[in-house]
Parts: structure tokens; C-alpha cells; sequence
């Protein structure tokens, strides 16, 4: 059995593991993939010898763009390294899940994005019930993934870690970054983790010093509901201070605060204390989405049922808001749509 973290995360169960995860979906049709699994014990043994000797460095990155929700340049790690993600990914997560506070949502087992709104919701709720108004204090932090100064990020992972071979591995890891002196991949495994164990650090500041109840951290959107506006101003003041002290990071423009009546754009919704609606970017996005694939199944790239398969994703999200008549109307005149089935409706999510 492993005893230390490095054993653990270069044991090669936990590396045929993460190969595994690798594979899932559409991966493992890629040329990459399939050339890695013709010699896949061979590759495998290869790569623990590696890690196990202290010789591994990762390759180079695959750089591509995304345009949804906005145009990003991802790099992605290749396969060999993408398993060794996996592997530190699970140590990681085994290290750190129970140090996160409740609070934060993103990239952890049993939360996620329409967690961390039903939390919002419910401290807008709480903060109304109980002091008849309130106020919404929303941060964001400018381009995040980009700006992490990886040597801060390295002396959070040493408060933790101990084992100087899986702290050397992990800083393998965020040095290959070719995003230049700043910032990690947003297309590493890895990533994740290292987002929130880097934003960690004002959580616990800002539940634990500030003593902030109603706090939620999605990634790098945080939103705290309070009583009155000074309150939120103070706040606002002390977590940016924080950020840009100990974290060496800035906030944009989208850090505001405003009355809790207006209710609050946040994790893919608009959400109000009474009701939650889909955000308009995500409508246009779906509208110029179904528009595309509808003149697909019209030039013979796309069967109904392949359209139907994609839609049903949106709907996943739109059917945790009160959404159901928009949804109607988006899909209305592409009557081979189906917006609602016996198992999953609008306001009935619990068969999910």
C-alpha cells in the first residue's frame, strides 16, 4: 500500500484509473488516443517509470479557442500528461475537499453550479425574512486563471502538503503553463483544484475573520448578502484589500453592489428571492444555437434526434428556473423539439 501522497498519486492503479477518465465521451476517438491506447500498458509503464524516477517533465500544450460563454484561448495537455492531472487531481481531492467551507461550489463532488444558486437564493431569502431588505455585494476577479501568481500558489500548497516529491511533481505541473511569468492553464485537470485552494484563502478569511454568513464562491464569482449598504462597502473594501495583499489579485468591473430587490446575475441565472430566470446571453446563445442546427438537419449534417440529444443539455439547466414559457417560445417553431418528458419537467427536478 502507498504511504505517502506521491506514492499514492503515481501508484499504477491510480494511473490505470486516471487513464480511464482520460477516455470518457468523445476522448477516446481522438488520434491522440487512440495511437496512446494501441500501446497502452507499454505508454502506462513507461510514464510510471517516469514519475517513479523523479524524470518526468510534461509536453507541450494543444492550443485551441471557445467562444461559449465568451472567446477564450484553452491550452490543453496532452494525453500522458493529462493522466498524470488525473492522478494528482485525485490526491488533491482527497487532501483538500474537507478543508473547503461549505460555501464554495465549484469543481467539488455533490455541488456545482445549481447548488451554489439555491444557496444564494436562500441567503437572499434569510436576509429579507429577517431585516425586511438587503443588500448584494458581487466579485469577480479580473481575468483569474490568468493572473494566479504561481509562487503564492506554491506557498499555499506547502501550509498544507509536506511530502516534498508530490509538492515537486505538483510544481512540474504549474510551471509547464505556457500562459508566460503568470497564471494557469485553464484547460489543465489540475486547474480546478488549484483555483480553489488558491481562493480558499479568502473564503477562510472572509467566513472566519469577517465572519460573513451569507458568503457564496462559485470559481472566482463571489457574492455575499448583507444588511445594510455599509456593510456591504466594508466588505467589499476588506476582501478586495485581501485580494490584492495576500493573493495578488484585482476585481473588475463586474464587483458591485446593489439593492437585494433587483436580484442578482450569477452561475447562468437571474435569480430573485420569489423566482430564478435564465440569463439573456444564455437565451441568445440558444436561440443562435438552434437556429444553426435546424439548417443542418435542413442540409442533411444533423438527424432531429441528434438536435433533440444537444437541446436537451440547455434544457437541463433552464428547467431549475422558472423557464418553462421561454422555453416554448425559443422552440416553438421547431415542433420536432421536445421541451418536457414524463421524468424530467419544469419545477419537478427531484426525478433528476
Amino acid at each position: 500500500m502507498p504511504n505517502t501522497l506521491f506514492e499514492k498519486a503515481i501508484d499504477y492503479k491510480n494511473l490505470k484509473k486516471s487513464y480511464k477518465r482520460t477516455q470518457q465521451a468523445q476522448r477516446k476517438y481522438r488520434k491522440e488516443a487512440i495511437i496512446f491506447d494501441m500501446a497502452r500498458e507499454k505508454n502506462l509503464v513507461k510514464l510510471w517509470r517516469e514519475l517513479k524516477n523523479e524524470t518526468y517533465m510534461p509536453g507541450s500544450y494543444i492550443e485551441f479557442k471557445v467562444y461559449e460563454p465568451k472567446e477564450r484561448i484553452i491550452h490543453a495537455p496532452r494525453i500522458r500528461d493529462k493522466i498524470v492531472q488525473f492522478a494528482a487531481h485525485l490526491v488533491l481531492q482527497e487532501v483538500y475537499y474537507n478543508k473547503f467551507i461549505d460555501c464554495s461550489y465549484a469543481c467539488l463532488v455533490e455541488r456545482g453550479t445549481h447548488k451554489a444558486v439555491q444557496k444564494v437564493q436562500h441567503n437572499m431569502k434569510y436576509v429579507q425574512w429577517k431585516h425586511g431588505d438587503g443588500w448584494i455585494l458581487k466579485m469577480d476577479v479580473r481575468k483569474f486563471f490568468y493572473s494566479i501568481n504561481r509562487d503564492i500558489l506554491k506557498q499555499i500548497l506547502r501550509k498544507k502538503i509536506k511530502d516534498d516529491k508530490f509538492l515537486i511533481l505538483l510544481d512540474k505541473i504549474i510551471d509547464s503553463s505556457p500562459e508566460g511569468e503568470r497564471g494557469i492553464p485553464l484547460g489543465n485537470v489540475t486547474s480546478q483544484d488549484f483555483a480553489n485552494i488558491y481562493l480558499n484563502e479568502v473564503d477562510q478569511y472572509a467566513k472566519r475573520f469577517l465572519g460573513l454568513k451569507c458568503y457564496v464562491r462559485y470559481m472566482d464569482d463571489i457574492i455575499v448578502i448583507l444588511k445594510t449598504k455599509e456593510e456591504a462597502q466594508q466588505a467589499k473594501e476588506n476582501i478586495t484589500r485581501f485580494l490584492n495583499e495576500r493573493l495578488d489579485l484585482e476585481t473588475n468591473s463586474k464587483t458591485k453592489i446593489f439593492p437585494l430587490s433587483q436580484g442578482v446575475n450569477a452561475y447562468g441565472f437571474k435569480i430573485f428571492t420569489t423566482h430564478k430566470l435564465v440569463r439573456d446571453c444564455c437565451k441568445s446563445a440558444m436561440k443562435r444555437r438552434i437556429k444553426a442546427m435546424d439548417k443542418k438537419i435542413q442540409n442533411k449534417e444533423m438527424t432531429k434526434e441528434e438536435v433533440q440529444q444537444s437541446v436537451n443539455s440547455w434544457l437541463g439547466h433552464a428547467r431549475h428556473s422558472n423557464s418553462y414559457n421561454l422555453s416554448k417560445k425559443i422552440f416553438s417553431k421547431y415542433n420536432y423539439i421536445k421541451i418536457e418528458n414524463p421524468k424530467f419537467r419544469f419545477g419537478n427536478l427531484n426525478t433528476q
